[in-house]
């Protein structure tokens, strides 16, 4: 036999698993013990800062407290994408970041447009609301 043909037949012994990959040594989004308590600590912080913000009546104006608690919230989000959902642009070569940007793209066209449709539908729909006298004469009853 050549040894070619020895070649052949000994990978044929492993039968069909011949064909799977070992996962353990695929690159992937792996964390580290640190990388997770990382992410908690941060979650923690940025849960407590907000809590603590509106419990004490610390910010006054209304628009500044919901400005300040969405920057909160959208630094909260990032924290739990990158240090708990591993997303980066690396991962399945970017497609995962490019799929959840495409999300938020689409989720916010949606919001903006409802939100545009209502006030529009609401301005258009009642027109004299604020001046509205209602129905004062019923034939002299």
């Amino acid at each position: 036999m050549s040894q070619k043909h020895r070649t052949h037949e000994a990978s044929d012994t492993n039968g069909p698993h011949d064909a799977h990959h070992d996962h353990a040594a695929e690159e992937g989004p792996h964390s580290t013990f640190s990388g997770y308590m990382i992410g908690f600590v941060l979650s923690v912080v940025l849960t407590a800062i907000p809590f603590w913000l509106v419990m004490n009546h610390v910010i006054t104006d209304r628009t500044v407290a919901v400005l300040v608690l969405g920057g909160l919230a959208v630094a909260q989000i990032l924290v739990h994408m990158v240090y708990f959902l591993h997303m980066n642009g690396k991962v399945e070569g970017g497609w995962t970041m490019l799929s959840t940007i495409f999300t938020l793209v689409f989720v916010a066209i949606a919001v903006a447009g409802t939100l545009w449709v209502m006030f529009h539908m609401n301005a258009n729909m009642m027109p004299g609301h604020a001046g509205h006298v209602g129905h004062a004469t019923h034939g002299g009853l």
